[in-house]
């Protein structure tokens, strides 16, 4: 990070001093503790945090194992947990710790109000039938797609999963999926051509 005069500023993550508290919910925390500890361990290896779980409320708590661990790593360990809760198994969930990943998450309330037929109905807008639509969606953009509950949470790049997103946004409008393919063709070809640029500008 700089500071104003553009000098490099350290962020120092304190043991014991820097948390981060995340909730998940109760029916969760199985997957996220995994057979004999290994998700949580693995976890903890791959972004150098300590986890602590209070599984009677879903409370957990993340905290760097020394001060060295950079402030990121702690974020990537709560959108690990956060990608969990809503849904995903421990393998795709796992994709939210690369540099370039990003989780992002779709509140149907938000968009439909609380009614559970509305929201039913959304969701399987979302989902289509045997899984096609979300499938379909992921395919395109190169996300994982988990619909869980009263939400939708995507993992990808950037640009993948604010396409992805804004599909996902366009079927709760009502838009006919044909019609969300179709957009999602043209964004992804724009996309896939602006990363080409990008490598042929890129210095050798």
């Amino acid at each position: 990070m700089e500071g104003e005069g553009g000098e490099k500023v350290k962020i120092t993550t304190i043991p014991g001093v820097t948390r981060i508290y995340e909730k998940i919910p109760i029916d969760r925390i199985g997957v996220l503790i995994g057979q004999e500890g290994k998700v949580k361990k693995e976890l903890m290896r791959r972004t150098r945090t300590r986890i602590t779980i209070d599984s009677e409320n879903g409370v957990v708590i993340i905290e760097p194992e020394a001060p060295d661990v950079p402030p990121i790593n702690l974020l990537k360990a709560r959108d690990f947990i956060r990608a969990i809760a809503f849904g995903f198994p421990p393998e795709k969930a796992l994709r939210v710790l690369d540099e370039d990943q990003i989780l992002v998450v779709i509140d149907l309330k938000q968009y439909v109000g609380p009614h559970p037929n509305h929201i039913t109905r959304i969701k399987g807008r979302i989902i289509g039938e045997k899984g096609k639509a979300r499938k379909n969606i992921e395919e395109m953009t190169g996300t994982y797609i988990s619909v869980h509950d009263t939400y939708v949470a995507i993992i990808g790049d950037y640009e993948s999963a604010t396409a992805a997103r804004e599909a996902i946004e366009m079927l709760i409008q009502g838009r006919q999926h044909s019609t969300v393919y179709k957009y999602l063709d043209r964004i992804m070809a724009r996309i896939k051509r602006q990363k080409l640029q990008q490598l042929w500008q890129k210095p050798f």
